[in-house]
């Protein structure tokens, strides 16, 4: 069915920067069509300094709530009334929701990460995962990964203040989990050539790849048949990185499937409602 906005349409936005190459809007847009919801879902160009003036658009036109993504996850928080313990532990949120004039964040990255390779038929619990990078969707990543069962969890960011951001955060982690966490320099290349070779998954949460023939890593001969390379990147769909780990026969796997879970999440979050992803999926596959 094809949605008929009206008087009583709702709205949730997408606050981001840059904002345009989303699929957010196309994936929740279909997923309000097919459950019969009375919304839309805008994306919106979002700079820092801006935040606060788009928070507060969800009280002037009195929106179901929002997402948002670089570079305000870790930002918004100070300005949300309630968020939840996972926001706390991953110091991030990517999902508000607007309860009788209240703003609650909530962190659906990290389940939306499980819940893609569980639906890939991955095993992970008990495993060694190697992660580029250490913003808020990597720390969702490590986190939840951690509280799923993971065993050891290799972390590799560049030196700067998100290291040591994540140097406390690792510490925090260590301690509500069972799991091992080490974080290393991202140019330390004989310490992240050691990681992959014993670890079971890949995983690049970073931004580099989005741009043709760029790669979070340099040597790729590192990556074998029994590896696992997962790139959060979904746009686009096969970045440099998973096209020289099929050379290297190891299973590829985009953010595509991240995008979908964490979204459904997002989407029961405010509309009480289960997202259709065996119906979503198949279109987002060709856009």
């Amino acid at each position: 069915m094809e949605l008929q906005i009206n008087g009583t349409t709702q709205l949730v936005g997408f606050f981001a920067h840059p904002a345009k190459h989303s699929l957010s809007p196309k994936m929740q847009s279909l997923a309000f069509q097919l459950t019969e919801t009375d919304a839309i879902y805008l994306a919106f160009e979002i700079k820092e300094g801006q935040l606060d003036k788009a928070l507060q658009s969800i009280f002037t036109f009195n929106m179901l709530g929002a997402n948002v993504s670089m570079p305000h996850k870790t930002a918004v928080l100070p300005y949300l009334d309630h968020y939840t313990a996972g926001c706390e532990l991953i110091g991030a949120a990517n999902t508000i929701v607007h309860r009788n004039r209240q703003l609650w964040g909530y962190n659906t990255d990290g389940v939306g990460f499980i819940q893609s390779l569980q639906a890939a038929g991955i095993s992970y619990q008990g495993k060694a995962i190697t992660i580029l990078g250490a913003g808020g969707a990597a720390t969702a990543m490590i986190s939840q990964a951690a509280l799923d069962g993971v065993a050891n969890i290799h972390v590799f960011s560049r030196l700067g203040p998100r290291f040591e951001q994540m140097e406390e955060k690792i510490k925090e982690i260590h301690r509500k989990t069972a799991c091992k966490v080490t974080l290393t320099n991202l140019y330390d290349n004989e310490c992240l050539q050691t990681a992959i070779r014993h670890s079971d998954i890949l995983v690049n949460a970073t931004s580099v790849g989005m741009q043709e023939n760029e790669s979070p890593i340099n040597d790729f001969s590192v990556l074998r048949k029994d590896l696992v390379v997962y790139d959060a990147i979904y746009q686009p769909r096969e970045t440099y990185l998973l096209k020289q780990a099929k050379k290297y026969q190891a299973r590829t796997i985009n953010g595509l499937g991240m995008l979908l879970y964490q979204g459904a999440a997002s989407f029961e979050l405010w509309t009480h409602k289960k997202m259709p992803i065996e119906k979503i999926r198949p279109i987002l596959d060709k856009v």
